[in-house]
């Protein structure tokens, strides 16, 4: 049952499938309702007669058209707005302005879009409404350093975090004591209004602190912690030294920490999640079912070095197709979360890509076996394509094109390598963000 031609394509239906349950417009709509002069958002009902002004904000991937969901819900009443999203991830809104930067590199239009956000929440009062919009990418998108280190700094920072293969809870901890808007300091911006927060999750587990680096959320790390990762990874010596002299200066008390669990300030601010990696995978798995394949999902919680988790994976196909455990065949093994990439050569590609080259590898020779991984946002790292395809016939394939799989794998050049096969997965940007969806597809 089920060829490899058709495994191939059966996978890109339940990733589609997938991207389109964890839609923002729609997660929006989910938990801000608005009924006459009651508003609900989440598990908390606010009187709009009582609210002087509404103030939209935001930054991530997905603020587009997490702004025009607002929009549609609140109309007249915002009274301002502007959110920060990636080039390319726009969505018509008609009140709030979407302003397009880098990403993941922070860059030059990144810190005006930060600067509007703060321009946005200054000089609010106690009865007016700040509703910020965060979703993932909203850390490099909204880079607003302190005094005394300048965004070309910040980008040095950024890419040797990126090149060590430090994980995004550890980029944002040390993110957040550089910055003006992270680390529950934009909820401090905007005081004395109410703050509410809808927050579609990128990260493993769904920590709000680190989601967007947390920027109306308690920071529960320190100058300290963000040290003593740098330390970690041996990279200390070689960030700016502005930004290490800034990070030595907060774990001696010389600078003052970032918000903490029992600050006041928080008593005035709701943070509610509207979407996640799991209802990606849950509908991933409901679209296996209805095309007739056994379905499983394996993780919504997945993080490691790349290579190591798609190995595992590769294994659990090999698994199914000698002894039909964990579960039999035609089967579809699902996964999700945020696997890191350790750089080793200067080639192009994203943790996806590289997944699905690392997986092949494991995978050559087996008959109708198939493994997609692919990023929910539709943009694997520095490229245009949302992650990759591949199957038991790939290296086979590579081999006859003059391709070597292990070479383009030791140069992390898996973009280069699945674009002369013609296997890239690409959807263009998809205007959401819940990390990624992996699939595992046995005939």
């Amino acid at each position: 049952m089920k060829s490899q031609a058709e495994l191939r394509g059966v996978a890109r239906q339940i990733f589609a499938a997938a991207v389109r349950a964890v839609d923002p417009g729609e997660a929006v709509r989910r938990h801000l309702v608005r009924q006459g002069t009651r508003l609900r958002v989440g598990d908390e009902v606010l009187d709009l007669a009582a609210v002087r002004r509404i103030v939209v904000v935001g930054c991530g991937k997905a603020a587009a058209p997490m702004a025009a969901a607002v929009e549609g819900i609140l109309g007249e009443r915002i009274a301002r707005g502007v959110v920060v999203t990636k080039y390319g991830h726009l969505h018509p809104t008609r009140t709030i302005r979407v302003h397009e930067a880098g990403h993941p590199v922070p860059d030059a239009a990144g810190l005006a879009g930060a600067e509007a956000i703060l321009d946005h929440v200054r000089d609010l009062g106690p009865q007016d409404l700040v509703l910020f919009l965060i979703s993932g990418g909203g850390s490099a998108l909204s880079p607003a350093p302190v005094a005394g280190i300048t965004l070309e700094e910040k980008q040095a920072l950024t890419k040797a975090l990126l090149a060590c293969g430090a994980d995004i809870r550890e980029m944002n901890t040390i993110r957040k004591h550089i910055s003006r808007i992270k680390g529950g300091q934009l909820a401090r911006a905007a005081q004395p209004a109410r703050v509410m927060a809808l927050i579609l999750s990128d990260i493993v587990g769904d920590p709000l602190d680190a989601i967007a680096s947390g920027p109306t959320v308690p920071d529960p790390t320190t100058y300290k912690d963000a040290l003593g990762i740098l330390d970690t990874y041996g990279i200390r010596g070689e960030i700016p030294a502005s930004i290490r002299a800034r990070l030595e200066a907060g774990a001696r008390g010389g600078v003052p920490e970032t918000p903490k669990p029992d600050d006041p300030l928080f008593a005035r601010v709701t943070n509610v999640i509207v979407g996640s990696n799991i209802q990606a995978l849950e509908a991933a798995r409901g679209e296996a079912a209805r095309l007739g394949l056994t379905p499983m999902i394996l993780s919504s919680s997945i993080e490691g070095e790349t290579r190591d988790v798609a190995r595992v994976h590769a294994a659990i196909a090999r698994e199914i197709r000698s002894t039909a455990n964990p579960l039999p065949p035609p089967a579809c093994v699902i996964s999700g979360g945020e696997t890191t990439v350790t750089l080793r050569g200067s080639g192009k590609g994203g943790r996806s890509q590289e997944f699905a080259l690392a997986a092949a590898l494991d995978i050559a020779g087996l008959a109708r076996v198939v493994i997609l991984a692919g990023g929910t946002d539709g943009t694997d790292g520095p490229t245009d394509a949302a992650g990759a395809i591949a199957d038991g016939e790939t290296c086979a394939r590579a081999g006859s094109n003059g391709l070597d799989p292990r070479a383009a794998l030791s140069a992390n050049d898996s973009y280069h390598f699945f674009q002369a096969l013609g296997d890239l997965l690409i959807t263009g940007p998809t205007n959401t963000n819940v990390m990624d969806v992996r699939l595992v597809l046995v005939g």
